[in-house]
């Protein structure tokens, strides 16, 4: 299998995780690939010219819940997709929510960089820190949850705060938001963390 990737994409690396939590990665080729470069040929493996892409046998999967559901398939332990019940939607909440936060800060990293300083709309800016914001409130509230077994939804959450930390370490989200902090302190010390950490 191949993964096209950018270590600073959060989705990306929310993949990569993924991967080495269930021992896939050496398994995976990594494949850095620019969206921006139209030899990379992104396009004809995601018409959405978004990354990640896992190639695979039957074709490529996109985006990063397909393909996270997809190697949570390869493997014969516990699932970091709960089968039914209550599990589940929690994991798959979470997941949400989390990719929600990545979305809305990714936004403002594109206006942020993309745009000339004087085209760049402040009120949009506004709106995606007040989604990010009102994220962050939901994750500290509902944080004890974060503290049970692995899923798809606390490997989400991860890749989040770890976006957070590396492009908009200024905001200081940890003094508001203290358990999630607390937790967040902990995952980080896993290996799965700590191999896939880009560097600004």
């Amino acid at each position: 299998m191949k993964l096209l990737y950018s270590p600073f994409s959060p989705f990306a690396r929310k993949v990569r995780i993924v991967a080495a939590e269930l021992g896939l990665q050496d398994r995976i080729e990594v494949t850095p690939t620019s969206t921006e470069d139209p030899a990379s040929g992104l396009s004809a493996r995601n018409p959405l010219n978004k990354i990640p892409v896992l190639e695979t046998e039957f074709g490529p999967l996109y985006d990063s819940p397909v393909i996270c559901e997809y190697l949570d398939t390869l493997h014969e332990g516990g699932k970091l997709l709960p089968a039914a019940g209550p599990e589940r939607w929690r994991a798959l909440r979470w997941q949400a929510l989390a990719d929600g936060l990545m979305d809305a800060a990714l936004l403002i990293r594109y206006e942020l960089t993309l745009r000339q300083e004087g085209g760049r709309s402040e009120a949009w800016i506004e709106r995606q820190k007040s989604k990010i914001r009102k994220s962050l409130d939901q994750m500290e509230a509902d944080a004890a949850e974060l503290d049970g077994p692995l899923t798809i939804g606390t490997i989400a959450a991860a890749a989040a705060l770890g976006y957070l930390d590396l492009r908009f370490v200024d905001w200081g989200w940890r003094e508001t938001h203290p358990r999630l902090a607390a937790w967040h302190a902990v995952f980080a010390e896993r290996p799965s963390y700590v191999t896939t950490i880009a560097q600004a």
